[in-house]
Parts: structure tokens; C-alpha cells; sequence
């Protein structure tokens, strides 16, 4: 150890020989260019210094002179001096008036780093620490009395301030700008405004030596003196003794803490820190103190007992960013009228975590809240004074909403209730704050936040300015209003609850027209947006606390309406987007309970909930999207058309299913009759939107119709050809020709083919014939199934097949073939004809592969017979009647005659 503390000397020995020389040199150097500026000689400091230095290339232009308005020649221009020079004018022109060092590298190598900057930084910090420690060792070894160490504490200090100030004035003798290093005596200074901190700290806190009076006021000094130190060495110690003030309570500590010496401490460390980014402007200092201040506020807050020295250190911290910080404010920086500054809003917005903390940990107590609400009015007081501290009332709306929506779930009131009394650790607490307090400070924040949200229109020339204050004034009202309810009504139907709603959409209400009759300003537009949308939200928790299930639903679908309406009244932009936002919580609403009132829903088919729940918003939302129509065609509409087409099929296929399944509209099966009422449906809806697409030109329309077609179209395969076919299962046909065939095929089949007009020449004809295709085969399938109910009875499902019922078959397929010709040529329809060509071709395969083979007898025989003559009929009637070839005259011989 001892050889390596020699070689440590050596080695600093020499690097202290060296940058002696350095500085005698050019200090010399200096001394040498001063004199000859003085004599207006050029400095000669070595051989090459009277070497000829080349003339600067100038431009060749010619200049004309401001004066006598003679051309100057291109080596007029005398030689340039170096950039950053200062000026004084002689008879010869322009010379520098203190002349720069030669121009340096572009920058400084690793070892000018190493050994001018970095082991400087780290040195200070190593001084500080090393006096912290000592303190610390001493105090665990036993070495000194209490006395020696507090002693030995200051005059180490003092020695490190001594020399860090005899250092700079000694530098700023001979200040080199050519040489970047490290701010030594900013650094020494630094250190020893540290010690000093935690050698009065310690007096005080651990020792007992000094008072509260006498340390606060030493403690004030150190501070004052280290912002007047780092006014003079700048920001080296500004950064040090503000990270050294904040460290020193944690490593200079006592297993007795006591909690109002700890935070009189940190309230001055964060005045003196506050105070010096003040007069410096530096940010970045506020910064770095606000962190270290939320962390202190934050320390220890859960251990009980430590309320008053908690609440101290918050409010302390809030005063001092408000008066010191806030721009524009008190003695804060110059703000910039009508900009948000971050800093400022910040700095509020953390303290006042601090106090939200403070009510949450000590279980809303009332000192607590009294706490929190005199932070909150002070930060409304602040933010309206200064335009640079206003996105703080965005964080104080939220903790608000925090500390009350907290109040609310705290609430249990289904334990409290129950024999015996409430469960142990659950329900209210002896400590708890009291309702009527809550109850008092939550009417005065909902009065506060909506008028000031009201009054702080048109006082900015920003538009930010007003939108957040209309923003803070909408939503925290109403989201007091809430926790209230949650906490008192526990979520249950209350008519005053309803009516204090009310009187809230009705005080936004008159905002919004009142605000819709002045001059435009900035923001206004969006605040009257604001105002409008919290008059429909108050009147939406009105009908929520006054209605139940399926009313809730009812109303929001009316309010959609409504704010529909009064857009087209008012055009505020934010409320069409507000229309389709009520529709999408409604859509949000049945998709949590699609039987809209639960197992109250009953078996009365059509006339029940389904048709109020589903029919109302239904209409509401159709009538809603002409009225927002009427001023374009954007997302807000597209929204509430789909709204209206979603709710309009719901409504017609749960009505199916609640009558066909006796209520139960979750019941997993699907009948032929329930199939085929869809299907229908689907394709009516599909026919009716294709028309409407046709008058409106909606994308919500077009989409609309073709989904309903192709849900048509699955369901007919799927459920009509596979799970509800009565070919494939036992599903009972009763009746003999009116029966469930009728609706699962028959009307299908007719409403198919009045699609397939519906899109005739509008759409693609490969989609046109594609439905029309599906309209024959449903037709087909009618037949069929019927001629098989006919002879099977009842079920369809038997393997048998009957001699009679294959020829029947034969004879209706070629009936129907004929029929779709004869319309064919009395329309006339090419599609028709088409269809009856199609069918004829069926009918002449089955004959050739299946009657020719399974039919014998007569059958067989009558079966090609009557086949024969309806094809030779059909021959005759496209010969005679379709393509009537007419003959040409023969041409008259005039030489014969």
C-alpha cells in the first residue's frame, strides 16, 4: 500500500509539473500578444511566427463604397479577424480589441477529458462523500465525542468553501478560454456547501446541540449561501449541493428519525434549490428538485403518526413551486401569454398527488381532506392567475375524481348489513372522514370546476386555455355526481340522485346556449362542444338513476336522437361525433343482456321488452341519421346507420326466436319454421336497403344489404338445406298444404327472386343471377318436399321411394318448367325462359337416369310419353310464337311479263 501511495505521488507530481508549465507558457504568450496589439506590431513567439501568412480568398465582386460610391478592387477587403473577436476602429480599419489563441482542435482528447474535467467532477463528489462518511464512521466506531465530530464536520467544510473561493479568484485572474476543464472551484465550493448541510443536520437532529429556531435559521444560511456560491460558480455547484442537500437525510441518519426536523429541512433545501433556478433560469434545476421533493413527500407517508410533518412538507413544497416556479406567477419566470408551460403545471400537479396520497393513506380523515381541498383551490387560484399553470387543473380534476371515486368503492354496504354486523377489517372505520364533509367539499368542487369552466371562456387569446378549463368544469361535476351515487344510492334507483343530475344538464345546457350567442374566440367552438356533450351525459345519468334495465336503454337511444337533432340545430362538430358515441354505448348496452331486461322478458310474443327495447333505439337511430344526413356524410352518420340496421335486424330475429322458443331466445336449437322466418326477414331487409342505397348513396346502406344477402344465402345452405332440413332429420311437417315448407321454401324462393330484380342492372349480373339461381332451387325444393309430404305424411326422412312419387316429380318438375316458360313469353322475361330451359333439362335427365331405371310399367311408359309431347310443345311455341320467321315474297319476273 505504501509503494502504491508513492507512485500515486509521483504520478500527480508530475501532472502538476506539467500543467505548471502550460499555464507559465501561455500566460507568457498572452502578456506578448497584448503588447504588440498595444503597438500594432504582429507578435513574433517563434521562427515560424514571421513566416508570411497568406491572404484570405475573397470573392471577386466589386463592392461600391457607402461613402464616396467608389468600386472597390478585390484585394480591397482587409483580412477577416477570428469569429467571437470584439472590434475597436484606427485609422487602419477594424482590429480585434483582445485578440483570440490560435483556433484549437475540434475537441478535447480523452486524456484533456480524463484529467481536466472528469476526476475534477468526480474528486468534489468524493470530498463530500468522504466528509459524510467520516461523519458516519466516527459516530459507529466511537472515535470523537458528538462535540469533535460536529467540529471537525464545519471546519471541513469552511476549508472546502475557503479554497474552492480562493481558487476562483484566483482563476478568474488568468481566465484561458482555449483550455476546457472542469469548474474546479464551483466543485470544492459544491462540496463544502454539502458538509455544511449535513454537519447541521446533524447538530440538530441527532445530537440535540442546536434548537429548532437556531437550526432552522443555520440551515437557511447554508441554503442562502449556497444559492449565492452557485450564482458565482454556476451550474457544477448548483447540481452537486442540491444532490448533496437531498442525499444527506438518508445517509445521515438516526433510528429516531424525527420527521418535522426532516421535512423544515427539505422545505429549506427546496426554497434555496427553487430559488437559485429562479435567478438563473435554469429548468432543469426545478426539475431535478421537483423529483427529489416527491420523493421526500412520499417517504415514509404509510407510517402512522406522521400527518402534521406530511401535511407541512406538501403544502411547504406547493407554496414554494407556486411562488418560485409558475411562470408568470408570484415571483416566477416571465410567462408567454396563452401557453401552457410544462414545468409549471408539473410542479403543482406532483404536490398535489401528494396531498391525493395523503387522504387516500389516512382514510379520507377530515384534517386530510381539508389538506387536499385548500391545495386544490389554491391550484384554481394559481392556474386562473397564470395561464402557464393550467394543464394543473387537468391533474386537479382527476384527483378529485380519485379521491372520491376511492371514498365510494371503500363503501361496502352489503357486508355492513349482515347479522351478526360487519365482517371484521371491512366497512366504514372510526378514522374515516364523515359524509356530510365529503358531501360539502364535493358540491363545492362540482360548483367551482363548472363555473369556472364557464367564466374562463374568451379570457385567453389560445384556444387550449378554455378548452381545458371547459373540459376540467364538464367532467368533474359529473364525475363527483357518480362517486356520490356509487357511494350513497350503492348503484340502486334514487330520484334525487335523478334530479340533482337534471339541474346539472340544465346549468350546462344554458352554458352551452349562452355560449353559442357570443362573438367567436378562441376555443369556443370546442368548449361549447364540451358544455353540450355534458348537458346530454348529466341528462343520460339522470334517466340512469331514475330508470331501470331496459329504460336505461330506451333513454340513451333517445338522447342520441336528440343530441342528432340539436346538431343539425347547432352545427357544433363534436356532436355528431356525440350521437354515434350514445349509439355505441347503446349497442355496448344489449350486447351485455340482449334480452334488455333479463329474466324479466316474459313469453307474450311481439307486444313485450324485445319490441320497446329493440324497437325504440331502432327508430330512434333511423331518425337519427336523417337528421345528421342533412349536413353531410361522415363517420358519425356511417356510425348511427349501422346502429339502425343492427338494432332493426335484432329486433326481427330475437322477436323469431322469443316466439318460436317460448321466450327463451338463448335456446340451442333451430327449427325449420325459425330457419325460414330469418331467411325471409334477411332477404326483406336486403330488398329494402338495396332501395334505400339507391335514394341515399350510403357506403352503410350498400354494406348493409349486401351482408343481409349473405347471411341469406348461409342460411339457406346451412340451416334450410343441412340442420333444418326435414329430408335429413325428423322434423314434423303438419298440415297438408298450408305448412312450415311454405315458409321454409316457398316465400324464400319469392323473395329471392325480388332481390334478383331489386339489384338487376346495378349490381354485377354474375350477382344478380347468382340470387336468382337461389330462387329456382328454393322453388324446386318446395315442389319437391311437397309432392313428398304428400305421400310420406308428417316426416320427409324415409329412405322410400314410391313408383306414383317418381313420376309425380317428373310430371310437376315439367309443370313448372312450362309455367316459368310461359311467363317467359308473356312478360317478356329472357331470365324466365332461361329458368324454364333449366328446369326442362332436370326434368329430361331424371327421366333418362332415374325413371327409365327405377319406374316400370305404365309409369315408365306415360312418364316418356308425356315428357315427348311437352318438349315437342315447347318446340312449336319458340317456333310459332318467339322466333316467327317471316318469308320473303319471291321476286316478280318483269322480262315474262
Amino acid at each position: 500500500m505504501e509503494f502504491i501511495a508513492v507512485v500515486i505521488a509521483i504520478v500527480a507530481f508530475i501532472f502538476a509539473r506539467k500543467a505548471r508549465n502550460t499555464s507559465l507558457e501561455l500566460s507568457a504568450r498572452l502578456t506578448q500578444l497584448e503588447a504588440s496589439l498595444a503597438s500594432g506590431t504582429r507578435p513574433s513567439s517563434s521562427p515560424a511566427a514571421d513566416a508570411p501568412i497568406a491572404p484570405p480568398i475573397v470573392p471577386e465582386t466589386t463592392a461600391t463604397s457607402e461613402t464616396t460610391g467608389t468600386e472597390k478592387t478585390p484585394s480591397s477587403p482587409p483580412p477577416l479577424p477570428p469569429a467571437g473577436s470584439r472590434y475597436r476602429e484606427t485609422v487602419d480599419g477594424a482590429i480585434p480589441e483582445t485578440s483570440e489563441a490560435p483556433a484549437a482542435p475540434s475537441g478535447p482528447g480523452l486524456e484533456e477529458r480524463l484529467g481536466t474535467r472528469w476526476v475534477v467532477w468526480v474528486g468534489g463528489l468524493t470530498l463530500a462523500l468522504g466528509g459524510i462518511f467520516l461523519v458516519k464512521y466516527s459516530i459507529e466506531a466511537g472515535l470523537l465525542g458528538p462535540e469533535v465530530r460536529v467540529l471537525l464536520g464545519g471546519l471541513f467544510a469552511l476549508g472546502l468553501l475557503a479554497v474552492g473561493e480562493f481558487a476562483r479568484r484566483k482563476e478568474s485572474l488568468l481566465p484561458i478560454a482555449a483550455l476546457p476543464k472542469a469548474n474546479i472551484p464551483a466543485i470544492l465550493t459544491a462540496a463544502g456547501t454539502a458538509v455544511a448541510f449535513a454537519t447541521v443536520y446533524a447538530s440538530y437532529a441527532l445530537y440535540g446541540f442546536l434548537s429548532p429556531p437556531i437550526a432552522f435559521v443555520l440551515l437557511g444560511a447554508v441554503a442562502l449561501g449556497t444559492l449565492a456560491a452557485a450564482l458565482l460558480h454556476g451550474p457544477a455547484l448548483a447540481g452537486l449541493g442540491v444532490i448533496g442537500a437531498f442525499v444527506t437525510p438518508v445517509l445521515v441518519s438516526s433510528d429516531k428519525p424525527d420527521y418535522w426536523a426532516l421535512y423544515i429541512y427539505i422545505a429549506i433545501v427546496t426554497a434555496a434549490a427553487f430559488g437559485l433556478a429562479r435567478i438563473r433560469l435554469w429548468r432543469w434545476l426545478a426539475v431535478t428538485t421537483i423529483v427529489f421533493g416527491a420523493f421526500w413527500m412520499l417517504f415514509d407517508i404509510a407510517r402512522p403518526h406522521t400527518f402534521g410533518p406530511q401535511a407541512f412538507d406538501i403544502i411547504a413544497s406547493f407554496a414554494l413551486a407556486a411562488l418560485l416556479v409558475v411562470a408568470g406567477f408570484m415571483f416566477g419566470p416571465s410567462a408567454e401569454q396563452g401557453r401552457v408551460e410544462p414545468v409549471s403545471s408539473i410542479s403543482l400537479g406532483v404536490f398535489l398527488f401528494g396531498a391525493t396520497a395523503l387522504v387516500l393513506i389516512n382514510n379520507h380523515a377530515d384534517p386530510a381532506m381539508i389538506v387536499f381541498t385548500l391545495l386544490v383551490a389554491a391550484t384554481f387560484a394559481i392556474a386562473w392567475r397564470a395561464e402557464s399553470a393550467t394543464g394543473a387543473i387537468v391533474a386537479a380534476a382527476l384527483f378529485v375524481f380519485a379521491v372520491f371515486a376511492e371514498w365510494a368503492i371503500r363503501a361496502n354496504p352489503e357486508l355492513t348489513v349482515m347479522p351478526g354486523g360487519a365482517m371484521p377489517g371491512i366497512g366504514t372505520r372510526a378514522d374515516e372522514g364523515s359524509i356530510s364533509m365529503h358531501l360539502i367539499t364535493a358540491a363545492g368542487f362540482g360548483a367551482a370546476f363548472g363555473a369556472a369552466g364557464f367564466l374562463a371562456q374568451g379570457r385567453s387569446i389560445s384556444a387550449i386555455i378554455p378548452v381545458i378549463w371547459a373540459a376540467a368544469g364538464v367532467f368533474t361535476p359529473l364525475a363527483l355526481l357518480v362517486a356520490l351515487y356509487a357511494r350513497i344510492a350503492h348503484l340502486d334507483r334514487s330520484i334525487p340522485f335523478a334530479i340533482i343530475a337534471i339541474a346539472v344538464a340544465a346549468a350546462f345546457a344554458a352554458a352551452t346556449e349562452l355560449l353559442t350567442k357570443r362573438d367567436a374566440r378562441p376555443g369556443q367552438m370546442i368548449s361549447t362542444a364540451l358544455f353540450a356533450t355534458g348537458t346530454l351525459a348529466a341528462l343520460a345519468l339522470a334517466f340512469t338513476f331514475a330508470l331501470e334495465k331496459g329504460w336505461l336503454t330506451i333513454a340513451l337511444a333517445l338522447m342520441s336522437l336528440g343530441t342528432a337533432w340539436i346538431s343539425m340545430r347547432r352545427p357544433i362538430p363534436f356532436l355528431r361525433s356525440l350521437a354515434a358515441i350514445l349509439a355505441g354505448i347503446v349497442v355496448l348496452r344489449i350486447g351485455h343482456e340482449p334480452r334488455i331486461v333479463g329474466n324479466d322478458l316474459g313469453t307474450t310474443p311481439i307486444f313485450n321488452w324485445l319490441l320497446l327495447g329493440y324497437g325504440i333505439p331502432a327508430a330512434s337511430f333511423w331518425l337519427g341519421s336523417i337528421f345528421l344526413r342533412r349536413r353531410g356524410d361522415d363517420g358519425p352518420l356511417r356510425s348511427v346507420e349501422a346502429a339502425a340496421i343492427l338494432f332493426t335486424v335484432l329486433l326481427a330475429f330475437t322477436q323469431i326466436r322469443h316466439y318460436i322458443n317460448n321466450g327463451d331466445i338463448y335456446r340451442t336449437s333451430s327449427s325449420l319454421i325459425e330457419v325460414g322466418l330469418q331467411v325471409c326477414v334477411a332477404l326483406a331487409m336486403a330488398i329494402g336497403l338495396e332501395r334505400l342505397r339507391i335514394r341515399t348513396g350510403s357506403v352503410i346502406h350498400n354494406l348493409g344489404a349486401l351482408l343481409l344477402t349473405w347471411f341469406a344465402g348461409l342460411a339457406v345452405v346451412l340451416g334450410l338445406f343441412g340442420i333444418a332440413n326435414p329430408l335429413m332429420r325428423s322434423i314434423e311437417i303438419s298440415g297438408t298444404f298450408i305448412n312450415p315448407l311454405i315458409l321454409g321454401y316457398a316465400i324464400p324462393a319469392v323473395l329471392a327472386l325480388l332481390l334478383s330484380y331489386a339489384v338487376a342492372g346495378r349490381r354485377a349480373a354474375a350477382y344478380a343471377n347468382t340470387i336468382a339461381a337461389g330462387a329456382l332451387v328454393l322453388a324446386l325444393a318446395w315442389i319437391t318436399l311437397e309432392i313428398r309430404h304428400l305421400y310420406h305424411g308428417p316426416y320427409l326422412n324415409s329412405f322410400r321411394t314410391f313408383d306414383a312419387e317418381q313420376y309425380t316429380y317428373s310430371v310437376a318438375w315439367l309443370v313448372f318448367g312450362v309455367v316459368l316458360l310461359g311467363i317467359g313469353l308473356l312478360l317478356p322475361s329472357q331470365r324466365a325462359r332461361l329458368a324454364s330451359a333449366v328446369m326442362i333439362a332436370i326434368t329430361i335427365l331424371k327421366v333418362f337416369l332415374i325413371d327409365m331405371s327405377n319406374l316400370t310399367g305404365a309409369y315408365r311408359a306415360f312418364s316418356f310419353i308425356g315428357l315427348g309431347l311437352v318438349l315437342v310443345a315447347i318446340g312449336w311455341l319458340y317456333q310459332r310464337i318467339l322466333f316467327r320467321q317471316t318469308k320473303t315474297p319471291p321476286a316478280v319476273n318483269n322480262s315474262a311479263a
